[in-house]
């Protein structure tokens, strides 16, 4: 059976950039995971029995990065799914996109993530690495 897990992209306005290249003025939430490869992802993690995805996604969101349901904005129309094989099973990610209300909202990682990043999209697309987690950001 196919595993199952929810997130989400989360990004920020920086308030001091110029209204000309607003996408100078977004950065996007990456977390460094303290296991494996520590490669960056956003949050995200497994589906919970009873929970429904994006209960998940906002439930992972929390306990990864401290970030209240309530400090978030989830951006109507987004969601995007990705497919790929761990350790020779297949796997099924589902995430939305959340704006953060306040730039300076602080993240506070739990013990799966060592570190976490606030990038630029070209930055957050090489801290990725793999090529649909690049797509979909």
């Amino acid at each position: 059976m196919a595993v199952r897990a929810c997130g989400l992209i989360i990004y920020r306005r920086l308030q001091s950039a110029p209204s000309s290249k607003v996408a100078d003025g977004i950065e996007y939430l990456l977390l460094q995971t303290s296991y494996g490869t520590h490669h960056w992802t956003p949050p995200q993690g497994h589906v919970d029995p009873g929970e429904d995805d994006l209960q998940t996604a906002f439930r992972e969101t929390q306990e990864e990065a401290g970030l209240q349901a309530s400090q978030l904005t989830l951006i109507e129309g987004y969601k995007k799914e990705l497919h790929y094989p761990v350790r020779g099973k297949p796997k099924t990610v589902i995430y939305w996109l959340a704006e953060v209300k306040d730039c300076n909202t602080a993240v506070k990682l739990s013990e799966e993530h060592q570190a976490f990043r606030w990038l630029k999209l070209e930055d957050a697309c090489k801290f990725a690495e793999y090529e649909d987690m690049q797509a979909t950001l």
